[in-house]
């Protein structure tokens, strides 16, 4: 088997965000694998806007990765007890490309949030943004990172054996998904 490759999208924008921080964790313990991290930084959707420039080119680049990744990550904190708007704006703007990226594609979804649920609510909404897109979401372990400003060290890994063996679970299972 060739070396797969996973796709991290983390719905924080900011790239020292522990929803990145977590997607890295996530690759370094799923092992062997090139790992890329999409930028979501895309325009507000807009039906005018697509109707008089097309789809912009940074949403065409998200589903082009999509599609060419053999797995996809996602990361999602919790704002207002749902995920953020620039990640829903991204799935948004990725259904309206032509062709079906996510079909069929393993997916682990995951969150870091500061509460002490750890982004539960805002994961359980992603799981049903997800749902029109067919992909295969994988069901566990799941993965609600609490108090995540606390839970790395000065590298960026997870400090707790608890935290980073369910996320270890969670990548055997993706790896095992993929081979399916």
């Amino acid at each position: 088997m060739t070396t797969p490759i996973l796709l991290g999208i983390s719905g924080a924008l900011r790239s020292g965000s522990t929803n990145r921080k977590l997607l890295r964790e996530a690759a370094r313990l799923f092992g062997d694998c090139t790992y890329v991290e999409a930028d979501i930084q895309i325009p507000l959707y807009d039906g005018d806007m697509e109707e008089a420039d097309g789809v912009p080119e940074a949403a065409e680049t998200l589903a082009g990765q999509i599609a060419e990744a053999d797995a996809v990550l996602v990361s999602t904190p919790e704002y207002n007890k749902g995920p953020s708007g620039a990640l829903k704006n991204a799935l948004d703007w990725v259904s309206r490309v032509k062709g079906d990226p996510w079909a069929d594609k393993p997916v682990a979804v995951m969150s870091a949030a500061a509460g002490r649920a750890g982004g539960e609510r805002a994961q359980m909404i992603l799981r049903g943004y997800l749902v029109p897109f067919r992909a295969r979401v994988l069901q566990g372990p799941e993965v609600h990172l609490a108090d995540c400003g606390n839970q790395f060290d000065d590298d960026g890994r997870l400090i707790s054996d608890v935290y980073t063996a369910t996320l270890g679970q969670l990548m055997q299972t993706l790896r095992a998904e993929i081979k399916r």
